[in-house]
């Protein structure tokens, strides 16, 4: 079970693939209504408004054990993580003896402990010894002085997207979430829109997220990555397709992996749908002369899903998901994009 954690751009950027299996622990309500008092509808879920950062990546406001922390919105990071150098800061603690999740988590080859915060206050959600992945976000770190942008404290991952039933709104930059876990049916006054493609979200047991495409006519699948700077395909997969490729100053790297470098090439139908048999169902968005971000994507893509069917070929980053006005629906595992 793999998924990108995070990536940056600068001349160098950073990002890794996890490989986890940490169950979703019970989430704890943070408000609570009047004694005897009937909350108001609204009372179970809430909008957070999100910040953009410079690199495009979604940021969002938390406190761990009731310490500001500034976390990314990374819908490729199967589990949340906090920075290794923050652990102390924030007062993480050790799994307790006996615990039955994993002391550690390979990424690309290395490994990195897990901990637990005690408490991690998302808006008015309180999560109670939630476990988080301890992680050298000092990449981001380096990118982030040099783009004038504010260090990371942590990655929000799927593992808390998905019980939540969380709503992500890439255009207008709000994150919708449960904060009563009974709480049944939709969000209120949340519309996909007229004009909307929905598109189905494949959802592996690792809490990856995969969507159809067709780049210049060949089938694949891309993993809906809110923590990419931009849209990545794998060299690999565009080998054959005789496109003209541009050098870029850029660099892409990932934990416990080397910088790589990033070239541009432009995909003259790149469209993004729900894939029967090598053909689209029920239409699909398309994007004519689709610039995108090329590099080798091996160690962030492993072998078996390059062998795939369709092979999975690189990242559906967030200047796409910006652009296209997406909202990705972990309740219903669906993404709708709009021009």
């Amino acid at each position: 079970m793999t998924g990108v954690l995070f990536s940056r751009v600068k001349t160098s950027g950073a990002g890794a693939r996890v490989r986890c299996f940490l169950p979703v622990l019970a989430i704890f309500l943070a408000a609570c209504s009047a004694a005897g008092a009937a909350p108001p509808p609204t009372w179970q879920y809430q909008a957070l408004r999100l910040e953009r950062s410079r690199q495009n990546h979604l940021l969002v406001h938390v406190e761990i054990n009731g310490k500001h922390a500034i976390f990314g919105v990374d819908t490729g990071a199967p589990v949340s993580a906090v920075a290794f150098h923050r652990r102390k800061h924030f007062g993480l603690a050790p799994l307790p003896e006996g615990s039955d999740l994993p002391a550690e988590l390979r990424i690309n080859g290395g490994y990195n402990r897990v901990a637990i915060a005690h408490r991690l206050r998302i808006g008015r959600l309180m999560l109670v010894d939630e476990p988080v992945v301890v992680i050298d976000l000092s990449g981001p770190a380096r990118a982030a002085q040099e783009y004038e942008e504010e260090e990371l404290d942590g990655i929000l991952g799927a593992d808390i997207l998905f019980p939540t039933e969380a709503v992500l709104d890439c255009g207008k930059e709000t994150l919708f979430m449960k904060v009563d876990p009974d709480a049944a049916g939709p969000f209120p006054e949340i519309g996909q829109g007229g004009g909307s493609t929905r598109v189905p979200i494949r959802v592996t047991r690792g809490g990856n997220l995969y969507v159809d495409c067709k780049l210049n006519g060949k089938s694949a699948q891309l993993m809906l990555d809110t923590g990419a700077f931009t849209t990545l395909i794998h060299s690999s997969f565009l080998a054959g397709m005789h496109l003209k490729m541009r050098e870029t100053p850029f660099t892409s790297g990932a934990v416990n992996l080397d910088d790589r470098t990033v070239q541009l090439a432009t995909i003259r139908r790149f469209a993004v749908g729900h894939l029967v048999s090598g053909q689209f169902l029920f239409g699909n968005f398309t994007v004519k002369e689709k610039v995108v971000g090329v590099m080798d994507l091996t160690g962030l893509i492993q072998g078996e899903l390059l062998q795939g069917v369709p092979p999975v070929a690189g990242l559906l980053g967030s200047e796409f998901l910006r652009r296209n006005h997406a909202i990705i629906d972990f309740g219903n595992a669906a993404l709708y994009l709009r021009r």
